[in-house]
């Protein structure tokens, strides 16, 4: 076996036979007749693929639509929401404390590590707040200023007793008619809401509005979201999804319209979810980022992982791409400096070799 000194000296007279100037033969290269070649080639992929694999022109979800198009399943969220039965009131870190979605691997909870780093309340940034910023409305300020004030016993009593008559809610004239109940202000603020919400108001309220992009659309995405789990298919939020053959029975992704080139790059993440034992996991999230980490490792760590590293000394690709130079009897053997593969020369637009280097002793 070669001692330490011994190959590092091996390597030291490899990189010093490596940086030897090339006194082997040159070819002509014309850099820019191959780089037009290259844009018109995928340019014509780009579109061809285009055509045959663009996604559909999807319009965007929004609370306005959601609560124009189910006002009672709008209403029996925004009602959980206040009584902090919801997903979002009970999902745990990063948005709160509870423990319905947190997810572990062995045993290990990387989002009670992180703890709770965006912290929502659902009933006060999801309904109370957007509600407050309404103006013009002295029964609904009123309204509120009574809920808010009562002791959260009171609260509940009242969210409960409207609870219990909201199935039997009929729609009049596009309006939502609840039955009459011992539910104090809690009929004035769920009629409000979702007026708010039919208006488009909402979906500005919920959005938080940076100095100049908008782009956390969080609060929006888990109160929409949250229907998902209470009503399932029956909800707005689930016909959407089960229309797009997205509800988990099929796996892929879909481009997100507006933001090009979107998510295709996730498809080897959505992958993983058809796996098992992902595919039934109640920590499926948790896992595949695990697994979705490994993997980047390894590709980072290609360079220094011996045998993946060697591969393309193992297979002969240098043999098509210089295959004429080959044809003519070049020696393959990288060792020998004077026929080691060669160095493509650079040319000018109009074809003409460069003068290399003097003090490198090429020769065109």
């Amino acid at each position: 076996m070669s001692t330490w000194s011994e190959r590092r000296a091996a390597r030291r007279s490899r990189d010093h036979l490596e940086a030897r100037p090339w006194r082997g033969p040159v070819r002509r290269y014309d850099i820019l007749k191959e780089a037009t070649i290259a844009l018109v080639v995928v340019a014509l992929l780009v579109v061809l693929l285009a055509v045959l694999f663009s996604s559909p022109d999807v319009p965007p979800v929004t609370l306005q639509a959601w609560a124009s198009a189910q006002p009672k399943g709008f209403t029996e969220i925004a009602l959980s929401e206040l009584e902090g039965t919801s997903d979002s009131a009970t999902y745990g870190p990063p948005y709160n404390h509870g423990n319905a979605e947190v997810q572990d691997l062995w045993g290990i909870s990387v989002q009670r590590a992180f703890g709770v780093t965006d912290p929502i309340d659902p009933a006060k940034d999801f309904v109370l707040d957007p509600l407050g910023t309404v103006a013009g409305q002295p029964a609904l300020t009123a309204a509120l200023h009574t809920y808010e004030a009562a002791p959260k016993a009171q609260e509940m009593a009242w969210l409960q007793a409207y609870g219990r008559v909201l199935p039997r809610a009929s729609l009049v004239g596009g309006q939502l008619v609840v039955p009459k109940a011992d539910d104090g202000p809690v009929p004035e603020l769920l009629s409000q809401f979702l007026a708010m919400a039919r208006s488009g108001a909402l979906d500005a309220a919920l959005v938080e509005h940076a100095p100049f992009y908008t782009t956390n659309y969080t609060n929006a995405i888990l109160f929409i979201g949250d229907s998902w789990k209470a009503q399932h298919g029956a909800s707005y939020w689930g016909k959407i999804v089960e229309a797009q053959h997205m509800s988990g029975s099929q796996w892929g992704v879909m481009n997100e319209t507006g933001s090009w080139p979107g998510q295709p790059w996730l498809w080897l993440y959505t992958m993983w979810y058809q796996v098992g034992p992902m595919a039934t996991s109640s920590n499926a999230d948790i896992e595949v980022v695990a697994i979705m980490t490994v993997c980047s490792l390894a590709l980072l760590l290609v360079p220094f992982i011996p045998g993946i590293r060697d591969i393309p000394r193992w297979l002969p690709l240098h043999r098509v791409i210089w295959r004429d130079y080959y044809r003519r009897g070049g020696n393959p053997d990288p060792g020998s400096s004077a026929t080691s593969t060669p160095v493509a020369q650079a040319t000018s637009p109009v074809g003409r070799p460069t003068v290399p280097d003097a003090a490198s002793g090429a020769e065109p």
